[in-house]
């Protein structure tokens, strides 16, 4: 989950600041070499899903690696991780929820959608199909969504510390996620819906404001990105 995500960085963090010497000198090569490993296995697996949940799952593993970009960056990432993870809540928590309810979309509804559950979406329920090409824009980091900010400042963080070429491996693995996040945007927008095997379901309201939530926060963590990010900043100096 996010939440165990979120934990597990700031514990990493936490122990690597703590060893003797900077960080970077003592684990930098061995964070930035599973982070390539991370983000590529991630989305290479993703790449082969046809199942929206397992996509989701897979392209998770990736995410992390980009977040462990920022690592090696040392102290003065943090807050750029920080961002990232707030971001990424959102971007993961609606995208799923979205997910759960094309679900109930399918005649067997205790098999996760495939991807093709999503078609001619925007045709039939416009509101979420907005609210998960938001999800898949964001998450893909088109910008001037928060993905794209998110990515843009851990990405940033590891040039300014020396790692450029890790920067541009997480750059390459943006570029593979797209295909497969713009695939999702594709198929509800630009396909029609086969009506023969769709069942209409009620959208229950938790989900409702889940997924409201969560359009929220990503779009105003975008539109917000420069204060929220120094504000992190300001609370980064506070936990040391």
């Amino acid at each position: 989950s996010v939440a165990t995500k979120a934990a597990a960085f700031i514990a990493l963090f936490r122990v690597l600041a703590a060893l003797p010497g900077a960080p970077v000198e003592v684990w930098g090569t061995l964070v930035a070499v599973v982070a390539v490993l991370t983000m590529t296995w991630g989305n290479f697996a993703a790449l082969r899903q046809t199942s929206l949940k397992r996509m989701l799952a897979y392209s998770s593993i990736a995410h992390a690696g980009y977040m462990m970009t920022g690592l090696v960056a040392g102290v003065d990432a943090l807050n750029a991780v920080l961002y990232y993870l707030f971001a990424y809540a959102f971007m993961n928590i609606g995208a799923f929820a979205v997910a759960a309810m094309l679900e109930k979309t399918t005649p067997d509804a205790r098999q996760d959608a495939d991807i093709a559950a999503a078609r001619g979406l925007f045709d039939r329920r416009p509101a979420l199909a907005v609210a998960m090409a938001i999800f898949m824009l964001s998450l893909t980091g088109i910008p001037p969504l928060v993905g794209f900010f998110g990515k843009l400042y851990v990405f940033s963080a590891a040039v300014s510390a020396g790692w450029a070429w890790l920067a541009v491996a997480g750059m390459l693995n943006s570029a593979v996620s797209a295909y497969y996040y713009l695939r999702v945007v594709v198929v509800m927008f630009m396909s029609s819906a086969d009506e023969a095997s769709y069942v209409r379901p009620s959208l229950p309201a938790g989900a409702r404001a889940a997924i409201a939530i969560a359009v929220m926060g990503a779009l105003l963590m975008g539109i917000l990105a420069t204060p929220v990010f120094v504000e992190l900043g300001r609370a980064v100096v506070a936990l040391r």
